[in-house]
């Protein structure tokens, strides 16, 4: 039983890491990794997102879920840019666990991340299908249910536009990081400027009285979830975290980073930080101009508030920039998610050609894997359902990295180099990231942890049927056990 933990426990050499991803092109700086950040936190959520929970959980306290859901963020994201200075590596909290507490628990912390970004891939594909469905509607264009919709839903066959969509960010993605940070660049100023469009027109509607009561009165929803009192804002948290979760992306790319002890702690906390005030201000505007309850079941409440305060056009010009904006989610997500894949067939848990470098020194065989799963859930799969992987996933990531600080604390300056960022006032910062992470994951739903449950059981097959034998952690130690015989 022993040799078998020590088996799972086995750590990666840092100085291995450095070595296998050193081909990889650092080309990107702290400004992409803002807008990299920003574009797949500041997704479509920001336009949706502030009016549902309002609605559903929390009434005007909307904004404290916001600020409760970015606190905890703030954190986990301290540590990750510790983490991220100490160890640029490519596959972020996959990569570093392996290094800090062994193999075994890498491959869980890279596992419930591969959930989130199969399947938030496939969830952007399919929501900018529909928005950029939506818009064509008033015009006379409409498409076919045959290929508007997924398979088996309303007499659907495939999504087309999410195939072409994800077809063509992947496209994008695959002529270099560079390349895509420019495009990403450029369309997160887009976004930003609508959003701040919102704010400012938004403004002009106000109503004061839509703000009282602040903090409503505590009730059970029919569906048995909390309205109103602190229990509604804890609700709102579980359901808004999913909003700051972008920051990962930032560090699966941080092998592709020019001066990463700068630049990765910087666009990790930056893209943070203005995404958190961007909702905020979104938030504050929106339960503003009407009350909470009319944004019940509404799909656009940015877009309804526009409209209902007498901006149409505006209303329908930022609707087509959400649109365009989604494209910065796809990206970013993309990016990170093809790196991670990368990561896994780098070090043998996945096939050795899923780790292979083109003449480019890009990992494109990585990519295309990520491309086609996203494609195949988000164009014929419904897939509803398999949202609650993303949170549980994510959460179980965050708690990993919080406590990966402690041991990583123990071996800078000897076999890994001293980072020029380090998580303030250590230690009590990342055990409050962890407690938080954790609290949040309690306060999911009990489907939410079964479906969780069935990705990790599918993960352990994997391992334990895979990665553990074809692993070239594994292969080295057998090799060096042999040699010592």
């Amino acid at each position: 039983m022993s040799d078998f933990f020590k088996r799972l426990t086995l750590k990666e050499d840092p100085s291995i890491y450095e070595d296998k991803d050193s081909h990889l092109v650092r080309v990107l700086t702290v400004k992409d990794f803002l807008a990299l950040g920003v574009g797949t936190i500041v997704s479509t959520s920001i336009f949706t997102l502030p009016g549902v929970v309002a609605a559903q959980h929390t009434g005007p306290s909307v904004v404290f879920s916001f600020i409760g859901a970015a606190i905890v963020a703030g954190l986990v994201a301290f540590a990750y840019a510790e983490m991220a200075a100490a160890m640029p590596f490519a596959g972020s909290a996959y990569s570093w666990i392996n290094v800090m507490f062994g193999e075994f628990f890498g491959w869980v912390a890279g596992w419930a991340l591969l959930a989130e970004y199969f399947i938030a891939l496939a969830f952007v594909g399919s929501g900018l299908s529909a928005n950029f469905r939506g818009l064509l509607e008033p015009i006379g264009i409409h498409f076919p249910n045959a290929i508007a919709n997924t398979f088996g839903n309303n007499g659907g066959i495939v999504d087309l536009v999410a195939v072409v969509v994800i077809g063509g960010v992947a496209w994008l993605i695959s002529h270099g990081a560079g390349g895509a940070a420019k495009v990403e660049n450029v369309l997160v100023v887009l976004k930003v400027l609508a959003i701040l469009t919102f704010i400012v027109v938004g403004l002009t509607a106000i109503h004061v009285e839509n703000y009282f009561p602040f903090i409503p009165k505590y009730r059970v929803n029919p569906d048995g979830s909390a309205f109103g009192g602190w229990q509604g804002i804890y609700a709102g948290v579980s359901m808004i975290f999913l909003s700051y979760i972008g920051f990962d992306s930032i560090a699966a790319n941080s092998a592709e980073a020019k001066d990463p002890g700068k630049t990765m702690p910087r666009g990790i906390l930056g893209s943070l930080l203005i995404a958190v005030a961007l909702f905020v201000a979104v938030a504050l505007v929106l339960v503003g101009m009407f009350k909470y309850s009319s944004y019940a079941n509404n799909a656009e409440p940015v877009g309804w508030a526009l409209r209902h305060a007498g901006h149409p056009i505006i209303a329908s010009v930022i609707q087509a920039i959400a649109v365009i904006g989604m494209f910065t989610a796809l990206i970013g997500m993309m990016l990170a998610g093809s790196r991670l894949v990368y990561s896994f067939g780098r070090d043998g848990m996945l096939p050795g050609w899923l780790g292979k470098l083109n003449h480019k020194n890009l990992p494109n065989h990585a990519l295309l894997v990520i491309s086609v799963v996203a494609i195949v859930i988000g164009a014929f799969c419904p897939f509803a359902f398999l949202a609650q992987l993303i949170s549980a996933g994510t959460l179980i990531a965050f708690m990993f990295v919080s406590l990966g600080i402690y041991p990583l604390r123990r071996r800078e300056g000897k076999d890994i180099a001293m980072p020029d960022f380090k998580v303030p006032l250590y230690p009590v910062l990342p055990a409050l990231g962890f407690i938080g992470s954790l609290v949040i994951f309690w306060g999911l739903d009990i489907e939410a942890k079964m479906y969780a449950g069935i990705w990790f059981a599918i993960g352990l097959v994997v391992y334990f049927g895979y990665g553990m034998h074809h692993s070239t952690l594994g292969k080295k130690a057998d090799a060096e056990k042999k040699n010592k015989q």
